[in-house]
């Protein structure tokens, strides 16, 4: 456990830049592009400080290529980006997924589709972070709604990703990255780095099977030498086509994740006890939607908030919790509606699901959200 102290004014991009140190990250490779470039520039200088190593790169592509060569070698190493980005990485992002690749990507969301507006704050990547790259896979992706969280879920990050063998999303939108907040940067972190091998090198089965679903981890350049492949690969890492094989591994790694949700699915409730109404949110629409909260009590309505810290794996169990006692669940979020489309799917109809969009490049405000409630209720 690592205890650090310190108080101090700072951007939210600049909080993941602190995150990702404290967690252990010596490898950056990115391309800038608003709104995410300050990252890059943070690490640009911190990195070569404490002996690890920033690399601008000639794209996106490439950026996440580097990183997962970084990883394979045993540095922990992250990239961030935005829309366009995010959008090039997909096909590379699949490659980290199917030879468990530990690494961070940050994707800080603004208006599309296409260049789209790259100042202005959205919600729309939630759905391509999940199904963006292609073929059947799991991914773990957070968010986050304040400056100190940025930092707090760069760590969850690169502990979800060395933990379970796997790329991990963190979703921030223009708002939260590029708002300041004075922080106390201070607390108990546990800091996990993946498992290595403990059998000698003739023995080592990179892709093994074990009781948690994820296999040792070697670096590349200390004697275990192991096969790294795009394709569907047995245990050893070599291409297969047996079905037995490919389904056994497409089962791991789907199992890796999906019996460890309740520790993957962050989640906070506020006034959840007696609320009729929940409003599910995530980023920085859940701070519009906290003032909407009290103004509403304030009325005599009963309002809550679930505010989401992990968009994927979903957190189905709080929302199935709530469903006990909530007449209404309101989804808003600055897309056409991309997890209201999970909320009613878990919801099945128990309660009344109204969702609140907004796809013009500001935040939905505290009004626009009570305004939503008061119609709710008459």
């Amino acid at each position: 456990m690592k205890k650090i102290k310190k108080q101090v004014l700072m951007q939210g991009n600049e909080a993941v830049a602190e995150g990702a140190l404290q967690a252990g990250c010596r490898f950056f490779a990115g391309y800038p592009i608003t709104p995410a470039t300050e990252i890059s520039e943070v690490l640009s200088v911190r990195l070569p400080q404490m002996d690890g190593t920033f690399i601008q790169m000639e794209d996106e592509i490439s950026s996440l290529g580097a990183v997962i060569g970084a990883s394979l070698t045993g540095v922990k190493a992250m990239t961030a980006t935005s829309g366009p980005g995010f959008s090039l990485m997909q096909e590379i992002l699949g490659f980290a997924v199917i030879a468990e690749v530990p690494c961070v990507i940050v994707n800080v969301m603004r208006g599309g589709p296409s260049t789209g507006l790259p100042t202005f704050p959205a919600q729309g990547d939630v759905m391509q972070a999940r199904w963006g790259t292609h073929g059947d896979h799991p991914i773990i992706v957070l968010s986050a709604s304040t400056v100190r969280e940025c930092y707090e879920m760069t760590i969850h990050a690169f502990n979800h990703s060395e933990k379970y063998r796997t790329p991990v999303i963190l979703l921030l939108d223009e708002i939260v990255a590029h708002m300041r907040e004075k922080v106390m940067l201070h607390g108990k972190f546990e800091i996990i780095n993946r498992v290595k091998p403990k059998m000698p090198p003739e023995w080592y089965i990179p892709y093994e099977d074990s009781p948690t679903g994820v296999p040792p981890m070697a670096d590349f350049g200390e004697g275990y030498r192991y096969h790294v492949t795009g394709l569907t690969h047995d245990i050893r890492g070599f291409p297969t086509e047996r079905p037995e094989e490919i389904r056994a591994f497409n089962e791991r790694i789907f199992r890796k994740i999906s019996k460890n949700m309740s520790a993957l699915s962050l989640v906070e409730y506020h006034d959840v006890e007696d609320a009729e109404i929940i409003v599910v949110a995530y980023g920085c629409v859940v701070r519009s939607a906290k003032q909407a909260m009290m103004e509403a009590r304030k009325q005599g309505i009963r309002v809550g908030i679930l505010k989401l810290l992990t968009i994927w794996p979903f957190a189905r169990g709080a929302v199935e919790r709530l469903l006990k006692n909530a007449k209404v669940l309101m989804v808003p979020e600055m897309n056409m509606g991309q997890i209201s489309r999970e909320v009613k799917r878990v919801n099945q109809g128990v309660a009344r699901v109204v969702t609140l969009n907004k796809i013009d490049g500001t935040i939905i405000t505290p009004n626009e959200i009570l305004a939503r409630i008061l119609e709710v209720v008459q």
